[in-house]
């Protein structure tokens, strides 16, 4: 089905200039079809499969759309009428299998799962090379679907045919021009489900309901254009190229810019020298911070003198020791002043004394007297008040003391401070006269040790003038030490500045390398650029070739698509186009027992995206309504089997196929969908294959037809399964017809049987045709009389009624006797009110013990009527 279609779009691209790269895309499709089915454009598999094999042979890929064959152009059929069907093993046919289809009406039942799809299918091979379910199915080998499964082996059916002539031939496998030849229940019940579909699913609906919905898949499954990761529209070599002379370009603006910083860079080297001294140069500054051969460099001195030690400060000063001096003889005079007036006052201190006594004694006792015991309140003075009171005027010698203390103290420590400056002089001063006058501990300290200051050693000097003169020297020799620290200071100060200046000296240094080196790089990248790439410009020159092959596959490519789309959508409008009042009249005849405002006026087919399928009513023509809205399911299916059965009979096809009616359509319409196939003159000279499981269906069928269609039609019984995997059929399956099987009943001298037959037989005919002649020529109203309200009509009663009806004079019918005639004998009353006809039809239908027999004459002649009547319903 999907190369079919496909060489039919390709029959569409014609043979013009302008389209040759199309049709090599079109051909590489083509000759890899059955490869290119089950790929999808997930991660690109179709374009990946496409690609090389456009590459590998672009030059010499077929440029001209296939020829049309001899079948395409012939768009007459080569046969009128199917006579014979081989086929086996194929499918469920195990083995060879022969059936003849020599007939206007081939019927075959069977239940489900007994083989008749297969001989569909079998069919469809025959005729049009394929079989859609095996698409539909995704088979990528359709050869693994048509194999039987139990000899895993399949041959290719054939079917022979009647031609104008009359001779019987081979039918050549034509899917363009059989297609229309074939009604699947599976594509009308798609049809009926549109409902659930959005709007732009439905015009690919009209597709599906041809079959094509493999090959809108297939359509799909082309991606828009082909992905430059898929095939090189830049060119390989030439982006390689493209970078690397991007990076030249890089090269030559650095080049170009490391000259300008250069240039900038000697600027600043120059300015660096002359701020640091204007009459050197870079390379004499650079010598004199950091040294040559020659020079150890500021940097190196300035460190190398800042490690040697600094002496310690001894803190001596004449002035701190003439201040001691100065406090020692102080102190001393004060001492000796105060040390005389404590003297003087001897006596107030034993009085002091004695009331400190008296009134630490008041705590102990403060009611007496603390010398006579004498009761406070007795005694002339309170001794404990007099005391504090002379103590009060005694303060003063409490000071005196402690002011005794505190020069001592003072002069003491004064000795001891001097002791030190003794003690730091020595150890600064070695053979020091003083060494004599060390103390180890303070206390050593004393007056004696002063004293002996002051008295003259063996040089005439005093120990004191020693001292004098030492600390004259220490306290100078301490400004000679502040004197270094400052300029240690500055010295560090300098080598700050001077490693400051090293460092701008590494900057430029390395920015000189660094712009030096770069600069060589760019020019070095840019002399021997064509040097080294030149494999690689050849090379690209080489690829231009490709890269316009590429591009021009691509654009051939995307074309390619967007008409196979084009294509696709236009199938739709292409398949229904003129059928509308052809598929008014068919869906119209499905529902002839509608009342006649249910009846279409028009229908509006969904041909393009977006479209709804609208219908019109008689009542209002020209007012349309959403079909999907006010259409039952059932009837959706009537429209969908209307359009395949229109596209049939527009297509002028001899031949119709129909893959169980009984799943495809609804009860309420069976009987008219059978009265339209087999009464109505839509398919007049046509053959028929009706293949159903539904065995009411298939005798409902054979008695609306006459006796002299039911026994000139071929009919087939697929049976179930016994033991065998072989399908089994019943070439001679017996007939449904009532009539003809009454007729052979009679001939097997199975009496009971004819009469039971008979009496369906007059049922059907009553009910069915025989109202239906009175309806078309007459009052078709009866009035009929029913035992209860939900009895069903009775035989006899509905039988008078039409013979009635038939009889009356304004019957329309000139023929109406031989209507009549067989009706009469049929219903002819007796003595007793009824026909022995009449009898034999009742009592035939029923069980009764030990009976009167049959008289074969009468039921010969029941049998006779019902042909009879059969016959004049044919005319």
């Amino acid at each position: 089905m999907i190369r079919a279609e496909y060489l039919r779009f390709m029959q569409t691209l014609g043979n013009e200039a302008s389209s040759v790269n199309v049709r090599k895309i079109a051909n590489i499709v083509l000759e890899n079809i059955d490869t290119l089915i089950p790929l999808t454009t997930r991660q690109g598999q179709r374009i990946q499969s496409i690609v090389p094999l456009a590459q590998a042979n672009w030059s010499t890929i077929n440029t001209k759309a296939p020829a049309p064959t001899e079948n395409d152009i012939e768009k007459s059929f080569s046969f009128n009428k199917i006579t014979k069907l081989i086929t086996g093993p194929f499918r469920g046919f195990a083995k060879k299998e022969e059936f003849d289809l020599n007939s206007l009406l081939v019927l075959i039942y069977g239940p489900n799962g007994t083989g008749k799809s297969s001989f569909c299918e079998a069919l469809e091979h025959a005729l049009l090379g394929n079989v859609a379910d095996a698409e539909s199915k995704r088979f990528r080998n359709q050869d693994d679907y048509l194999k039987n499964a139990h000899t895993n082996s399949y041959v290719k059916p054939t079917i022979l045919g009647t031609n104008n002539h009359g001779e019987e031939v081979p039918i050549q496998p034509n899917d363009a021009l059989y297609r229309f030849c074939f009604v699947e229940k599976n594509r009308i019940d798609s049809f009926s489900r549109i409902a659930a579909h959005a709007p732009a699913k439905q015009t690919e609906l009209i597709s599906t309901l041809f079959g094509l919905e493999s090959f809108n898949e297939f359509v799909r499954n082309f991606s828009p254009e082909i992905d430059d990761k898929y095939i090189d529209l830049l060119g390989v070599k030439a982006n390689q190229l493209r970078l690397k002379q991007q990076s030249l370009a890089g090269s030559q603006l650095l080049l170009k810019e490391n000259k300008s910083a250069l240039q900038l860079l000697v600027a600043e080297e120059i300015e660096f020298s002359k701020n640091y001294n204007p009459g050197l140069k870079l390379r004499q500054v650079i010598a004199d911070i950091n040294g040559d051969a020659d020079n150890l460099g500021k940097i190196k001195q300035i460190e190398t003198e800042l490690l040697q030690p600094v002496a310690t400060k001894s803190g001596l000063s004449i002035v701190k020791l003439n201040e001691l001096l100065q406090t020692i003889t102080t102190s001393q005079a004060e001492l000796t002043v105060k040390q005389q007036e404590l003297v003087n006052a001897s006596q107030q201190i034993s009085f002091q004394q004695l009331y400190e006594a008296v009134v630490q004694l008041q705590l102990a006792d403060p009611d007496h007297c603390p010398a006579c015991k004498t009761p406070i309140e007795q005694v002339t003075i309170n001794p404990y008040t007099n005391a504090s009171d002379e103590l009060n005027k005694l303060q003063h010698l409490s000071a005196l003391q402690q002011r005794i203390q505190q020069l001592n103290n003072i002069f003491n420590q004064t000795i001891i401070n001097i002791s030190q400056i003794v003690n730091s002089a020595c150890a600064r001063f070695s053979q020091n006269p003083l060494h004599g006058f060390v103390v180890a501990t303070p206390t050593q300290a004393n007056i004696a040790w002063w004293n002996s200051l002051h008295e003259k050693m063996a040089d005439g000097f005093t120990p004191w003038q020693h001292i004098d003169s030492q600390v004259k020297q220490l306290e100078q020799s301490d400004l000679s030490i502040d004197q270094l620290s400052q300029q240690r200071v500055v010295k560090q100060q300098e080598l700050v500045r001077l490693r400051g200046l090293a460092d701008q000296i590494i900057r430029l240094q390395t920015q000189r390398q660094t712009i030096v080196q770069a600069i060589k790089s760019a020019e070095n990248d840019i002399a021997t650029f064509a040097i080294k790439n030149e494999k690689l410009i050849a090379e690209v020159k080489l690829e231009k070739a490709t890269l316009v092959e590429n591009m021009t596959i691509s654009s051939a490519y995307s074309t390619f698509v967007s008409r196979l789309n084009a294509y696709r959508k236009g199938l739709p409008q292409k398949l229904v186009s003129d059928l509308g009042e052809l598929v008014v009249s068919l869906y119209n005849s499905f529902n002839r027992n509608d009342s006649p405002h249910e009846l279409l006026a028009s229908v509006q087919l969904p041909l393009s995206q977006n479209q709804r399928l609208k219908v019109s009513f008689t009542n209002e023509p020209t007012k349309y309504f959403d079909a999907l809205h006010i259409l039952s399911e059932g009837h959706i299916r009537c429209i969908g089997l209307a359009i395949l059965l229109a596209k049939n009979i527009k297509e002028r096809c001899p031949l119709l196929i129909f893959d169980d009616p009984v799943n495809a359509i609804d009860d309420e319409h069976r009987e008219s969908i059978r009265r339209t196939l087999f009464e109505d003159d839509f398919f007049k000279g046509s053959q028929i294959i009706l293949a159903c499981h539904g065995e009411e269906f298939f005798k409902d069928i054979q008695n609306l037809l006459t006796v002299k269609q039911a026994k000139e039609s071929n009919t087939f019984s697929f049976l179930p399964k016994i033991e065998e995997q072989h399908i089994r059929v019943d070439f001679n399956c017996s007939p449904r017809n009532y009539i003809i099987t009454a007729r052979n009943h009679l001939e097997l001298m199975e009496i009971r049987d004819a009469l039971a037959k008979s009496r369906q037989a007059l049922e059907s005919l009553t009910k069915g045709k025989l109202w239906q002649y009175v309806h078309k020529h007459g009052d078709g109203n009866l009035s009929i009389k029913l035992r209860t309200a939900k009895a069903p009509i009775e035989l006899r009663n509905l039988s008078d009624q039409l013979k009635s009806k038939i009889s009356q004079g304004g019957f329309s019918d000139e023929n109406k006797d031989s209507v009549l005639t067989p009706l009469n004998h049929l219903l002819l009353a007796g003595r007793n009110g009824e026909s022995r006809e009449w009898h034999y039809l009742n009592k035939g239908t029923h069980e009764e013990v030990d009976r009167a027999e049959f008289d074969r004459n009468t039921v010969h002649q029941i049998v006779s009527a019902l042909e009879e009547l059969d016959i004049a319903m044919e005319t």
